[in-house]
């Protein structure tokens, strides 16, 4: 019984991902990101239980991913369909209900929120056989990835302005979004992981300047914070690869 408490939690995370998809379909985008996040935090601590109990194996791990595909592939995907819709349809609420589809001149550009499903799926199927990411990772880890997509939708319903509105609902930054983050998921970018060996300041001095410049990033911005501190991810990682690159 013991064995089957992680593929449990994996199995929850999966079930957050398939409601988070209806609602996505729907065009409730906060309560699909909130599932988003359950999922998330479910993906977590399946892991954590698993090396708790001692009964990682490769059924949990494959399993892991499928589930992933859902809440950190499919979902993000619909989330980026619908907001490509409002950039041409223009916004509709917290609801995000364009009826760009009724008009003419119909276009096929949201479609390309798909390649993010797309890109997870590989990236996913790619980590399971990739034995270099066990104690850090290479490219955007696809949680990361879907939440800076996610939190899209909650900036614009929530203590956001019309300027930076303007700048989420324009077509080609959310192109960019896609296509930048659909290639850092697969790039060959070694990303720093906050599991934490020890916890001495000098072998983790990256990681707690990353914590304490995102928590002091929410308090200041609250969820325009959220895609900064992906950013913030990306570009520490880079600093620390040009420092070992330079010491080595």
């Amino acid at each position: 019984m013991r064995k089957h408490i992680p593929n449990l939690l994996t199995l929850l995370n999966l079930l957050a991902g398939i409601i988070a998809v209806i609602f996505a379909v729907e065009g409730y985008l906060i309560p699909a990101g909130i599932l988003v996040l359950l999922g998330i935090f479910f993906d977590f601590f399946d892991g954590f239980v698993a090396r708790l109990l001692g009964v990682q194996g490769e059924l949990g791990k494959q399993l892991d991913s499928l589930a992933d595909v859902v809440t950190s592939g499919v979902v993000p995907g619909i989330v980026m369909f619908q907001l490509l819709k409002t950039s041409i349809g223009g916004w509709d609420g917290i609801s995000l209900m364009p009826s760009i589809f009724l008009q003419e001149g119909y276009s096929f550009l949201p479609f390309l929120g798909f390649v993010i499903s797309l890109a997870s799926a590989y990236r996913l199927a790619n980590f399971n056989i990739d034995t270099r990411q066990s104690s850090s990772f290479i490219g955007v880890p696809t949680p990361a990835n879907t939440i800076f997509v996610i939190s899209l939708p909650f900036i614009l319903s929530y203590g956001s302005n019309d300027f930076i509105n303007d700048i989420i609902l324009n077509k080609w930054f959310l192109i960019a979004v896609t296509l930048i983050g659909s290639y850092l998921m697969n790039a060959d970018i070694p990303l720093f992981s906050l599991k934490f060996k020890d916890y001495s300041l000098k072998n983790n001095g990256i990681k707690y300047s990353f914590l304490g410049l995102s928590v002091l990033m929410i308090v200041l911005l609250q969820f325009v914070a959220v895609p900064l501190i992906i950013i913030l991810y990306v570009l520490l990682s880079l600093l620390e690869n040009s420092k070992k690159a330079n010491s080595n």
